[in-house]
């Protein structure tokens, strides 16, 4: 039995599929660039940074990590051939919420001494400043071996409340 999530999914594809014409796009991203932003359901990434389909790789996660998007934007880089990076983190990200003590007590309580354990070493990667954040994860790519020096990375902030973006580095 499905549940109404999936009808949904099964529902909009096939709406979605009917007029699909797109099917023969590249592998590699048409405009060379991949956008790392937070998983946050209130961002659009494709209608609110202007990004066509086949235009752009988009690594998404919690917080806009790129300690998390390294393995991806490797892979992008090395084998698809990106040559820039946005970094965009969010206005009200829940990351700047807690704390990793906090998310492990939570873990602790919902899923029981098993699961704390299994994620012991687990660095949840809480930020408590967003631009700080941002500058952070910028630095922390450009000072990454994995990355080559001639990409071209840049960090941003989008206002989930006006639906604007602004560059912070």
């Amino acid at each position: 039995m499905s549940t109404p999530v999936q009808q949904n999914l099964v529902s909009k594809n096939k709406q979605y599929a009917s007029n699909f014409t797109e099917g023969d796009l590249a592998l590699p991203p048409a405009k060379k660039y991949a956008v790392v932003t937070c998983m946050d359901a209130r961002i659009d990434p494709a209608a609110a940074y202007g990004i066509s389909l086949g235009d752009a790789h988009v690594i998404r996660n919690a917080g806009g990590n790129a300690r998390d998007a390294l393995r991806s934007l490797v892979i992008s880089e090395q084998l698809l051939g990106t040559t820039e990076i946005l970094l965009i983190k969010h206005t009200g990200c829940g990351m700047l919420t807690f704390k990793n003590d906090d998310a492990h007590a939570v873990v602790e309580k919902n899923l029981g001494a098993e699961a704390k354990r299994e994620l012991a070493d687990l660095d949840f990667q809480p930020f408590p400043q967003l631009e700080k954040a941002v500058e952070d994860d910028v630095s922390y790519l450009k000072a990454s071996k994995a990355i080559p020096d001639g990409i071209k990375i840049s960090g941003w902030v989008y206002e989930v409340e006006s639906g604007k973006v602004r560059p912070v580095v």
